[in-house]
């Protein structure tokens, strides 16, 4: 009798053991993103101008499109507080309750003559994003000894990614890309 409960209490902890291994499978990548989200930074210090901010919608993810008039490449990207350039004041996006992403560009926001080739100033608005899934809000943070700085404020916070590209023309862009969601 002993025996029988013995090998009765082996197969329940055997088929508990198995049942609870066929449900650990972990969750897939939201569209196949893997790109987390730690702090990233790249390129060096130009002297081409940021002359446009644009904002686009995709199936997975929200988009920051920062366009210079010349080859740029340096930037900084993180999760964290964001402060205006030369003045150092906190900048206040909207997130809904989510998280700030702090955007150092390593390129000014004016021209050879110091004259700003943005339509806005710092602490304004710099792209409209209503009605996207995750950015709430793009502000302008000023551009001071060639370093240009946007507080990002986004839902959540997600994975991102930032992408470096050439053109149109002589142009180059920088891309900041947050995704909708971490987890299929």
């Amino acid at each position: 009798m002993r025996l029988r409960r013995a090998m009765l209490a082996l197969v329940v902890v055997l088929g508990g053991l198995v049942a609870g291994a066929g449900g650990a499978t972990a969750a897939a990548p939201y569209c196949g993103i893997t790109w987390g989200s730690t702090a990233k930074s790249g390129g060096a210090l130009s002297a081409a101008p940021l002359i446009e901010v644009r904002t686009g919608q995709h199936d997975c993810w929200d988009r920051v499109v920062f366009e210079f008039d010349g080859s740029a490449n340096g930037y900084a990207v993180a999760y964290g507080e964001t402060y205006t350039e030369g003045q150092g004041l906190a900048l206040s996006p909207y997130t809904a309750g989510g998280a700030l992403l702090r955007v150092s560009l390593r390129a000014p926001a004016y021209d050879e003559e110091h004259v700003g080739t943005l339509p806005y100033r710092a602490g304004e608005h710099a792209a409209t994003v209503l009605g996207y899934r995750t950015l709430r809000d793009v502000v302008f943070g000023g551009s001071y000894e060639g370093y240009s700085t946007f507080a990002v404020g986004v839902r959540a916070q997600l994975p991102y990614r930032v992408t470096v590209l050439s053109g149109p023309g002589t142009h180059s862009r920088i891309v900041l890309d947050v995704a909708h969601q971490w987890q299929e």
